[in-house]
């Protein structure tokens, strides 16, 4: 089953007509849009990115038998060749955050990444993106700084607060997961544009009809 998580990227788009389920999981519980794939809001009741219940999160999309994720994100950029209203299908990532994991209780070392199966197919299914690159998860909620970004951009191409939590909980899932990026913004010190979250926002009320387009396609032509 495919399942697809988004989040500001999501914000103004007019989503798939899907049921609306509560799915309990030992992590707590989530809220979860199913039907011919299951769909998840990552910031339900408007949690900040560094509040997330990712665990519940995952758990509930491996419940409903999800065994193919796409991740969609918001991100800024980290590099000026890579400008805002670009998309990225990154193909690894980096965090300087704690990552979560469902194995409190064992040791238990899984291989992290996108799957390379699933992301040449979503290449396939969005040529209009750019393929490679790195994403780099930071902690969130609060914009990075100039010098942090300028240390980011050396190992990262675009940087947000989610995708790697995400990604690794589905590695440890048995999902595979491949992830599309929004590109919202430049990254803090890139532009003489004051960064908000607001000026985030807004671009994703710029591309909605892109982004219901885009989601129409993965369903089309994953599910």
């Amino acid at each position: 089953m495919l399942g697809i998580i988004g989040g500001t990227s999501l914000l103004y788009a007019r989503l798939p007509d899907l049921e609306k389920r509560v799915v309990h999981t030992p992590y707590g519980n989530s809220e979860v849009m199913a039907g011919e794939v299951a769909l998840l809001l990552r910031h339900q009741q408007n949690t900040p990115p560094h509040r997330i219940n990712y665990r519940s999160h995952l758990s509930a999309l491996a419940l409903l038998g999800v065994d193919r994720l796409v991740v969609l994100g918001s991100s800024g950029s980290l590099k000026k060749e890579v400008p805002p209203g670009s998309m990225v299908i990154p193909t690894d990532y980096f965090s300087s955050a704690t990552v979560p994991t469902l194995h409190d209780h064992a040791i238990c070392h899984v291989h992290p990444g996108f799957s390379p199966g699933l992301s040449n197919r979503l290449k396939e299914i969005i040529p209009e993106a750019i393929f490679g690159g790195t994403y780099v998860q930071t902690m969130g909620p609060r914009i990075e700084t100039v010098a942090e970004v300028r240390a980011l951009a050396l190992c990262g191409d675009i940087v947000g607060m989610t995708l790697a939590s995400e990604a690794t909980l589905a590695v440890e899932l048995g999902m595979e997961v491949a992830a599309l990026c929004t590109v919202d913004n430049y990254a803090n010190g890139l532009s003489e544009e004051l960064l908000t979250y607001e000026r985030i926002v807004e671009c994703s009320a710029r591309y909605k009809d892109r982004t219901e387009e885009i989601i129409s396609r993965i369903i089309r032509e994953l599910a």
